[in-house]
Order: structure tokens, then C-alpha cells, then sequence
């Protein structure tokens, strides 16, 4: 299977490991990136795995030229749409990167696409493919816990830095951190809870990574180098952790919020609370959510590597250990790939078809409104814009 990537970063260099250690038949034949010389040093990287591979530095050239029997797309966020859709006009299976799109115009032309297309669309959702997820899902269905009538989700990233010191901190490239976070768990909401969300209230805050640093400020170039503890030097000869870019996360054009809640009421009157926060660090951090029903709860987090099920009537809690907290993304990405194999061959339907990216990327849009508007923000099954007072 001779596979095409547009935009060839550090997410796709990555998964094409996971493509590649599944050894069915994959092969990277073209890459198209507008830095084509970091894109071939990268590939340099694989070794055999990426000998005649050819590089272009236009997505249309490389789609004109080359038979593919897929393609995945890993451009930066504002770049999603407009790839996926060249790739959906010649009807190629297509692995595409979340956000599927970062404003309400770009989900309106992804759904008037699809409507055309019989490309099969796998996005990018790790989470809900988990060990853990399949597990809780497993134990919701089972009726145990009685319906779900409450959710507490929470993701405290531990590695939250990288969204302030380098292209992440750009909005206008990303879409905010609603988009870049919180449409995983979004998602993987929906998909425990086998429910329509219907409106969704939110609020933000910045009030760690806004400082008075001059805009555009470099780490190297700052007086504090050597105490600051976002610095390169205090993150690597003190903290022991990667550096993640050396601009300055306190100066005035940092952008994103670091800490934020959505509040969502699905179809049944239900609601679940979801809150991000950028600056936890260390054992501090924690990804996961509590569902609770009137018989029984369970929670999960994905970084302790646990379930637990607690029997409200019942003296009685279960503990399950898994064992994926080191796998690439808990062991969702293993899923992903499997899945986009199996839609290459014609052998499977998408497992995260377009229709669930647009469904997370919209929850997302109409956070970011609710928190700049301080007002309920429905979503009807047309995606409709209307307020909720």
C-alpha cells in the first residue's frame, strides 16, 4: 500500500512508525511539505523504511503525479480543511489530523465534501481507541452503573509549555486550545456516553503565561535565562524535562488561554463538565473523567494507567490495571493505524469518520463563543448558531 503525506511534522513522523511496525504491506512513496529539506531529514531518520521516497513541495503536484492508495495529512491546524478537501475531490482514503477544521466555515465546506466524496475519512482520535476507553465503554453498556446522569472529566497536561514557547502559541495557526485539547476528550465523551450534545457553556482564563515580556522575546535573549522556569537551561539542567522552544512564555503576544471548563448538556438533560489546565506539571497531571450513575461510578485516568468501578449499593470497588500508559498515546495510536490499513484495503469502515471530527471540532467552536460571549451556545443537528439565553 503506497501511502502519500501532506506535511510531514513531528505527529506524522511518528505515526508512520506505527504504520510501519505493523509490517502489513506499508509504504511511504511521497511526501509533499513546503520545507522539504527538514521533511527529507526527518525521513533520513527511518533508514530503508524511506529509500525512494519522493518529496514535493505542493500537495496538488504530489497528488497529480502519484498513485496512492491513501493519504495521510499532518499540515499545521489551519492547513486541515484545505488539504483534506483536494484529497477528498479524488475520493483517496485519507487519515486527517484533528482539528479537522478551526472555524465554523472550514466544518461547513468538510460537510458539503463528504456529501460528494466517497473517500473514507479516519480522524485522528487516540482516545476513544484506548484500552481504557474500550474498557469503560465496555462497563457503561453492561448497565451496571445505571444510566450515565453525570460527568466529570478533567485534563491537567503536565507538558502544557510547548503551547506557549513555540507555533502552538499562535491561534490564528491552531485555533485556540479548545481545539487543540480539549476535541480529544471531547470526544471520547461522546463516544462513552453514545449521546448528542445540544449545548455547551464555557469559560477561560490566562493568568500564569501572561507576563509584560516584549513580544517575540527569545529565552537566549532574556536576563532571566538561568532562573526562569520556562527556560531551556532551568527545563534541562534543573527540571530535567525537554524544552519545548525557546520563545517567551511570558511575553505579551503568548496567546491561549492556560486554564479553561466547558460545561455540556446532552440530549437526554444530562450534563457533563470538562476542565484543561496548561501549567500542572509532573505527577501533578491527569487525563481522564468520572462517570457516575445512580448504581454505580467509574473513572479512569489515562496517565495512572487505571479504571476503578464503584458500587453505590454494594460494598464493593474493583480496581483494573492496564497496561498502556507508556504506548503512543495510551495505545490509541496502534488502534488508528490497524484502522487506516483496514480502510485502505477496502476491508473496513472508518472506526472516527469525519462526521465525529465535525461533531468535536464545532463543540470546540462553540466553547471558544460561549467564553467570549458569557452565553449558552447551542448545537442542533444542522450545527445550527443559535443562543440559548
Amino acid at each position: 500500500m503506497r501511502v502519500g503525506i501532506i506535511g510531514y511534522g513531528t505527529r506524522m513522523h511518528y505515526f508512520v512508525d506505527r504504520l510501519l511496525e505493523l509490517e502489513q504491506g506499508v509504504q511511504v512513496a511521497a511526501v509533499a511539505d513546503i520545507d522539504i529539506g527538514k521533511a527529507q531529514a526527518k525521513l533520513g531518520q527511518k533508514g530503508s523504511a524511506a529509500e525512494g521516497v519522493r518529496c514535493y513541495e505542493r500537495a496538488d503536484d504530489m497528488l497529480a503525479a502519484e498513485e496512492l492508495d491513501g493519504v495521510m495529512i499532518g499540515t499545521r491546524c489551519s492547513l486541515h480543511t484545505e488539504m483534506a478537501l483536494k484529497v477528498m475531490a479524488r475520493n483517496l482514503p485519507l487519515f486527517l489530523e484533528k482539528p479537522v477544521g478551526i472555524t465554523p466555515a472550514d466544518l461547513a465546506k468538510l460537510r458539503e465534501a463528504s456529501a460528494r466524496s466517497t473517500s473514507e475519512v479516519v480522524v485522528s482520535f487516540p482516545l476513544r481507541n484506548t484500552p481504557a476507553a474500550v474498557l469503560v465503554k465496555e462497563i457503561i453498556d453492561s448497565g451496571r452503573l445505571g444510566t450515565i446522569e453525570h460527568v466529570q472529566a478533567v485534563n491537567n497536561v503536565p507538558y502544557g509549555g510547548v503551547y506557549y514557547h513555540d507555533w502552538y502559541r499562535n491561534e490564528a495557526e491552531t485555533g485556540g486550545l479548545f481545539l487543540q485539547k480539549a476535541t480529544h476528550d471531547l470526544d471520547c465523551l461522546n463516544f462513552l456516553l453514545g449521546m448528542e450534545p445540544t449545548a455547551v457553556a464555557a469559560m477561560e482564563s490566562k493568568r500564569v503565561f501572561a507576563g509584560g515580556k516584549p513580544a517575540g522575546l527569545r529565552c537566549g535573549d532574556c536576563d532571566e535565562y538561568y532562573t526562569c522556569p520556562e527556560s531551556p537551561y532551568v527545563l534541562k539542567r534543573v527540571a530535567r524535562e525537554e524544552s519545548t522552544g525557546d520563545g517567551c512564555a511570558f511575553a505579551v503576544d503568548t496567546g491561549n488561554h492556560d486554564s479553561a471548563s466547558i460545561l455540556i448538556r446532552y440530549e437526554t438533560g444530562m450534563h457533563a463538565v470538562y476542565s484543561q489546565n496548561f501549567y500542572a506539571r509532573k505527577e501533578a497531571g491527569r487525563r481522564g473523567a468520572r462517570l457516575i450513575g445512580y448504581k454505580g461510578t467509574v473513572e479512569f485516568d489515562w496517565y495512572r494507567d487505571e479504571v476503578k468501578v464503584f458500587m453505590h449499593h454494594t460494598p464493593r470497588t474493583e480496581t483494573y490495571k492496564l497496561e498502556a500508559a507508556k504506548l503512543p498515546h495510551f495505545g490509541g495510536d496502534s488502534a488508528l493505524a490497524l484502522n487506516f490499513l483496514g480502510v485502505m484495503r477496502g476491508e473496513e469502515r472508518s472506526a472516527t469518520p469525519l462526521a465525529m471530527g465535525i461533531s468535536s471540532a464545532l463543540m470546540c467552536l462553540k466553547a471558544e463563543q460561549a467564553a467570549k460571549s458569557d452565553v449558552y451556545q447551542t448545537i442542533g443537528p444542522d450545527g445550527g448558531q443559535g443562543v440559548v439565553s
